[in-house]
């Protein structure tokens, strides 16, 4: 079976230095990275090697096992190994399952003539056994640091929490209470009307005379004396 990215590696298992085996369910719970190099001692697949090497601490701590793949047998895997002080395990896939798995032969030529080799391809694998990344054709320049980057991101990425849901919250509108309006200053200090004096001290029942006159003294007095009991 082919691989496809975002998807679980198909079943395999190789053997590799060191007497490791390696399958698809060897390193779950870890990140792996697995690169593909066309032939031990030659001189790109040297400086891959180093730089993989001289960065193998970032890449344990950043929580990955790293392992070079090539068609090479054991022995010739063990000399370069050695020769170059490779803290990491190499893979010898000499039946050519995982290059085919994987889709890194191709054909190409050499001297004039048409042979099969390796195309030089790393692929990362995250802790559940799912291709995250590959780079096919890839130069040997850079490539290292470039893909340890993606490695400490997928590390981020799982160390990073998932943010909290946030609560739902009623909010409630206080109803604010209408203040009482107290009577006005005007209302208050408003004067009461008192009727005037001389409205006060008017004479009741004083006859008024349609000519609008008031009466002449000698009229008072006939009537007072008219209104007088006579004595006995």
């Amino acid at each position: 079976m082919a691989i496809v990215v975002n998807k679980l590696l198909p079943e395999f298992e190789s053997n590799a230095t060191g007497g490791v085996r390696v399958s698809n369910v060897s390193h779950v719970g870890n990140t792996v990275v697995l690169y593909f190099y066309p032939k031990d001692n030659t001189p790109g697949c040297t400086t891959e090697a180093m730089q993989f090497r001289d960065k193998y601490k970032d890449f344990v701590k950043a929580g990955a096992h790293v392992f070079g793949v090539s068609r090479d047998n054991m022995k010739s895997h063990d000399e370069f190994k050695s020769k170059l002080e490779l803290p990491f395990e190499l893979i010898a896939d000499t039946e050519e399952k995982m290059c085919h798995m994987f889709g890194v032969v191709k054909n190409k030529i050499m001297y004039g003539k048409k042979v099969k080799g390796i195309e030089r391809s790393t692929f990362l694998i995250d802790a559940e056994g799912v291709l995250r990344e590959e780079w096919r054709g890839l130069k040997v320049v850079g490539h290292v640091d470039e893909v340890l980057k993606s490695v400490k991101a997928m590390k981020k990425g799982l160390d990073t929490p998932a943010p909290k849901p946030v609560a739902k919250t009623v909010e409630k509108t206080a109803t604010k209470a209408q203040p009482v309006k107290s009577p006005s200053k005007e209302l208050i200090q408003a004067p009461i009307k008192t009727p005037s004096k001389s409205s006060a001290k008017a004479p009741l029942n004083v006859p008024v005379k349609a000519s609008g006159k008031s009466p002449s003294k000698t009229t008072v007095k006939t009537a007072t004396k008219l209104a007088t009991p006579a004595k006995k």
